[in-house]
């Protein structure tokens, strides 16, 4: 028989990445899109053609699975609020259902990639995993005792949200906490410490290149260290180890054996990572912080479309 397919989407706050995923994982048709000040029901139509997009490559689909970057009721398939996209308050399973004509699966967006990575990816074998999605935000997914976590209503893990900074900066979207993880070591703060740069150092490499009118962001930042710029590498480590305080308290609080770093940050790979384990080992309980693996997610940044592919496989269990 041939393989089953379905289509897999992870919604993130700038970006969409999609793709139709068969049951062994092959991605054989992707899609991308990207939003910017979208309002509802335009956000909802790009979500729609992107599917539509894939399905027409592969009218075989059987279903379709979402991780969206919202609180989502699980059970009734709710997006019942959202951080940086304007779907609150939106019944999608359903909406998104009778719009495609298809069975439609719909969770959080880390909580899918948690549950991919701790599969078949980077987690594989444990039992306590905490995952890490470094993007516009930091979304994040817990699996403890083997089994994915989500609350009382499906709103946990949530550790983007925790506050590590009580008199910092206002948390970034509609979000009304003030020093949360997120504004310290999101993909879009590697951008803001960049912006920060430029202006104290207008002869440096990010002062020059916004005097250029380049747009400095985290995969600029990125694809510079990895150029070997000492700047940008600076940039990294520095939101690296804010990060590596942030995961001293959650691995302190969770004792888990591994914490997977995700989202398209994790393009930045050991010259972000690696100065967030050095924290780690240096500020955590010692046996929680020896027990503990910080690595990067098997499948990059598409854990969250592969994830959202498996719970569509699954019938919408996991």
């Amino acid at each position: 028989m041939p393989p089953r397919r379905v289509i897999g989407i992870d919604a993130g706050g700038t970006k969409l990445l999609g793709g139709v995923v068969d049951d062994g994982l092959a991605v054989h048709h992707r899609v991308h899109r990207f939003w910017r000040g979208a309002d509802r029901r335009e956000t909802l139509d790009i979500v729609a053609e992107a599917v539509e997009e894939v399905r027409a490559a592969a009218p075989d689909i059987e279903a379709v699975g979402f991780g969206i970057p919202a609180l989502v009721d699980w059970e009734r398939g709710i997006s019942v609020w959202s951080n940086h996209l304007p779907i609150g308050d939106v019944p999608f399973r359903d909406l998104m259902s009778e719009r495609l004509g298809l069975p439609v699966y719909v969770d959080n967006d880390t909580n899918t990639a948690a549950m991919v990575e701790h599969r078949h990816g980077a987690a594989q074998g444990a039992d306590h995993v905490v995952m890490v999605a470094l993007g516009t935000g930091i979304g994040s997914g817990l699996v403890l005792d083997g089994r994915l976590y989500r609350g009382a209503r499906g709103f946990a893990a949530e550790l983007g949200h925790l506050v590590v900074d009580h008199d910092g900066e206002d948390c970034p979207g509609a979000c009304p906490g003030v020093g949360c993880l997120e504004t310290l070591a999101s993909g879009k703060a590697i951008g803001r410490a960049a912006e920060h740069a430029a202006e104290a150092e207008p002869r440096s490499t990010f002062g020059r290149l916004r005097a250029q009118g380049r747009e400095i962001g985290g995969g600029l930042v990125t694809e510079l260290a990895h150029d070997g710029d000492a700047q940008a590498r600076g940039i990294l480590a520095g939101v690296g180890r804010r990060l590596g305080a942030g995961l001293t308290g959650i691995v302190n609080a969770l004792n888990p054996e591994v914490v997977v770093i995700g989202g398209g940050a994790v393009a930045a790979g050991e010259l972000l990572i690696e100065p967030a384990r050095a924290v780690v080992r240096e500020r955590a309980l010692p046996p929680c912080a020896e027990l503990v693996r910080i690595v990067p997610a098997r499948f990059g940044e598409e854990s969250g479309m592969l994830g959202a592919a498996a719970l569509a496989l699954d019938g919408g269990r996991a």
